[in-house]
């Protein structure tokens, strides 16, 4: 067995200060790619830098995937340390939560901006060093269950997500014959920070007890659990590795049973 697949690749993953952004950072790291941390804040970025070892790490904070003058800045910057972008996971994301009647224009322009408008800008700009690799690259959008289904009180995040998916699929026959796979993992229900804010969020308006809060996630999951970030990670390194070449232009669900794609 190789010990280190990934040796040798750049993989910049956006959103990788916490969740499931952290956890795929740390896989990829461990399968021998050099992983530039992007991220608004540099706190929590340092923090995943020391678990993975400062030598296979770059810290890009202020990248905000929606300013595309900060997402050319640190690219410059994560290739002087790393060379070229060969791995593009795109992590970052909002996910509030509002009735449709309630969603406010400058909520649904924010959940887009971030979860839609964001993949699209950081893969545009990072896209010349994927064509140059050519084959073996990859594009790996972090996309939800909510791009493959509806869910209520999150239309915006639905839409922005379903966005996702039909982006990673128009770009993943474009982009076929050079080599470069594009594909989207869809996660159900993980236990993120997300998920925890959300649970205060129901405690406080309803008056449910955290244990009644976290049931209204679990139930959507026929093993009656939220999926773990390590679970939504492994699957992208399984992408992300040379034998994986054949699969592109897939949503692939993390969620237990939830969704089933045919």
């Amino acid at each position: 067995m190789i010990s280190s697949p990934l040796d040798g690749h750049h993989a910049l993953v956006t959103g990788a200060g916490s969740g499931i952004g952290a956890a795929i950072a740390r896989s990829l790291a461990k399968a021998g790619a050099s992983v530039t941390l992007a991220g608004r804040r540099r706190a929590p970025l340092v923090a995943v830098a020391e678990e993975i070892g400062a030598a296979a790490a770059f810290i890009a904070d202020g990248f905000d995937v929606t300013d595309r003058g900060a997402i050319t800045a640190g690219l410059d910057k994560a290739r002087a340390a790393l060379g070229p972008v060969s791995i593009l996971i795109n992590c970052a994301g909002e996910a509030p939560s509002a009735s449709f009647e309630k969603t406010t224009l400058e909520m649904w322009s924010r959940v887009v901006d971030v979860d839609l408008t964001g993949v699209f800008n950081v893969t545009q700009l990072a896209l010349p060093d994927l064509k140059a690799r050519g084959t073996g690259a990859r594009i790996i959008n972090v996309a939800s269950t909510a791009g493959l289904i509806g869910y209520a009180y999150v239309s915006a995040y639905c839409a922005a997500k379903h966005g996702v998916v039909g982006l990673t699929r128009a770009l993943a026959l474009e982009l076929a014959k050079k080599g470069v796979t594009v594909n989207a993992v869809c996660p159900g229900f993980t236990d993120t920070p997300i998920i925890s804010r959300s649970i205060a969020q129901i405690v406080e308006k309803t008056g449910r007890t955290p244990e009644e809060a976290l049931a209204e996630f679990t139930r959507h999951n026929p093993q009656g659990r939220l999926v773990q970030p390590e679970e939504v990670a492994d699957t992208v390194l399984w992408l992300a590795l040379p034998s994986a070449q054949s699969i592109n232009g897939q949503a692939i669900a993390v969620a237990g049973g939830e969704v089933m794609t045919g």
